[in-house]
C-alpha cells in the first residue's frame, strides 16, 4: 500500500477524501490542504487522466494563492476523473453525486476549475449549498464568463514586463491554453496594446508573427471550438506552441507543460503563469539561470479565487475588478521587488511572503506548534 503520507509537511495536508460509486463510475480526490485562514475553497477539476498527487499539488498551490491574495480561506482542491465533454445529463449527474458525497465536509467550498464551470457549480449549490463561482441568474459573479482570472493575468503582466525591461503596448504574447483563461487574457491584452502571435487548444495551434485577431479566434472557438481552424497563420501540433518565438509567454491550460524535455525551446523574456503549476520546479529554475522572468502561478492567476471568494461574501462585479487590480499589481511587484533584492527565485519570494501568511494563522490554532 502507498504511504498514505507522502505528501504531508508542515502545512498540510488536513485531509485526503477519496470517492468511489462504481454504480455511476465516479471516481474523485478531495484534498483540503490547510484551513488555518478559513474554510479552503479551490476548484473541482474534471479530466480522465487526473491523480491524487496532481490534487494534492494544485490544493497546495490554493493554499498560498489564498494567503497571498489575502483571503479568509484555506487551499483545497477536486479532481474528478472523466471526460468534460460527456454528454450533459451525464456529467450533472456525476457533479450532483460528487456533492453530495461531500455533504458533510464543511471546511471545503467547491468551486469551477479546468472542465467544469458556473453551471456545474449551480448544480453543487442545488445538492448542498456550498459553492462560488455561481451563474449570475442564481446571484453568482461568473468567473469565466467575464474573465476575472484573465484580468488578473494582464495586471500581473503589465507590472512584471517592466522587470524585463517590456512595456505591454506591442509585447509578443504566446498563450497555451485558449481556453476560459487564455482567451480573457488574450481579450485584456489586446486592450493595453500587446499583439497575440501564438495560441493553441486541445486540438492545435497557430502561429503568425505579425499578430492574429483576438476577436476572431474567439469567434472560431464559439464556433468550432479550435483555434486550429484559423486561416490566417502557420498551423502546427499543440506541443509546438513552446516554440513559438515572444516576449511574454502564458500557459493557460494543463500543469507541467514546461518541464525538462521542452524548457530549452521556450523562447520568452517573461513567463506569467496562468495555469495551476504548469512550470515543474525544475524548469522553472533553469529559465531563472537564463535570465527568464517567471510570475509564479498562485501569484499571477489569483484573479479567480479571489473573485469566487467575494461572490461568496455578496460583493459586486465592479467591486471584484477593482480588488484583483489592486492585489495582483501589488502583490506581483512584492515579490519581483524581494526575489531581486535577494537574489533568488520569484516562486520562492512567493513561498516566503504566503508561507508566512499561513503559518501565522497556524500559530492561534489550539494544536499549533509554530
Amino acid at each position: 500500500m502507498a504511504d498514505p503520507f507522502k505528501f504531508a509537511d508542515d502545512l498540510g495536508p488536513a485531509k485526503i477524501i477519496h470517492v468511489y460509486e462504481p454504480a455511476i463510475n465516479l471516481r474523485a480526490v478531495l484534498v483540503v490542504d490547510n484551513v488555518a485562514l478559513g474554510p479552503a475553497l479551490g476548484g473541482v477539476r474534471m479530466a480522465p487522466d487526473v491523480t491524487t498527487e496532481e490534487c494534492f499539488r494544485l490544493a497546495r498551490a490554493m493554499t498560498l494563492k489564498n494567503a497571498a491574495a489575502g483571503l479568509a480561506h484555506g487551499g483545497g482542491k477536486v479532481v474528478l476523473y472523466g471526460d468534460p465533454n460527456m454528454p450533459k445529463a451525464d456529467k450533472e449527474r456525476l457533479i450532483r453525486a460528487l456533492a453530495c458525497s461531500l455533504r458533510e465536509v464543511q471546511e471545503y467550498i467547491l468551486a469551477p476549475d479546468m472542465g467544469t464551470d458556473e453551471e456545474c457549480m449551480a448544480w453543487v449549490k442545488d445538492e448542498i449549498g456550498r459553492a462560488a463561482g455561481l451563474p449570475e441568474a442564481i446571484g453568482g459573479i461568473p468567473l469565466d464568463e467575464i474573465g476575472a482570472t484573465g484580468w488578473g493575468l494582464c495586471q500581473a503582466a503589465e507590472i512584471a514586463a517592466a522587470y524585463c525591461g517590456l512595456q505591454l503596448k506591442n509585447a509578443r504574447v504566446v498563450i497555451q491554453g485558449f481556453g476560459a483563461v487564455g482567451k480573457h487574457a488574450a481579450r485584456f491584452l489586446a486592450a493595453q496594446g500587446a499583439v497575440t502571435v501564438g495560441v493553441s487548444d486541445s486540438r492545435g495551434a497557430v502561429y503568425n508573427p505579425d499578430g492574429l485577431d483576438v476577436d476572431a479566434l474567439w469567434k472560431l472557438k464559439e464556433a468550432s471550438g479550435s483555434v486550429a481552424d484559423y486561416r490566417h497563420g502557420r498551423k502546427q501540433a499543440r506541443e509546438e506552441v513552446v516554440d513559438f518565438d515572444c516576449d511574454i509567454w502564458i500557459p493557460a491550460a494543463r500543469p507541467d507543460v514546461i518541464n525538462k524535455e521542452n524548457v530549452r525551446r521556450l523562447r520568452a523574456k517573461l513567463v506569467v503563469q496562468g495555469a495551476n503549476i504548469p512550470v515543474t520546479a525544475e524548469a522553472e529554475q533553469d529559465l531563472h539561470d537564463w535570465g527568464v522572468l517567471c510570475v509564479p502561478d498562485f501569484i499571477a492567476n489569483a484573479g479567480g479565487v479571489i473573485c469566487a471568494a467575494m461572490e461568496y461574501r455578496g460583493a459586486s462585479q465592479d467591486e471584484v475588478f477593482t480588488a484583483i487590480k489592486e492585489k495582483l499589481r501589488h502583490n506581483t511587484r512584492l515579490v519581483l521587488d524581494e526575489a531581486k533584492a535577494k537574489n533568488i527565485l520569484p516562486r520562492q519570494a512567493a513561498l516566503n511572503f504566503a508561507g508566512q501568511r499561513v503559518k501565522k494563522a497556524m500559530s492561534y490554532k489550539r494544536w499549533s506548534i509554530f
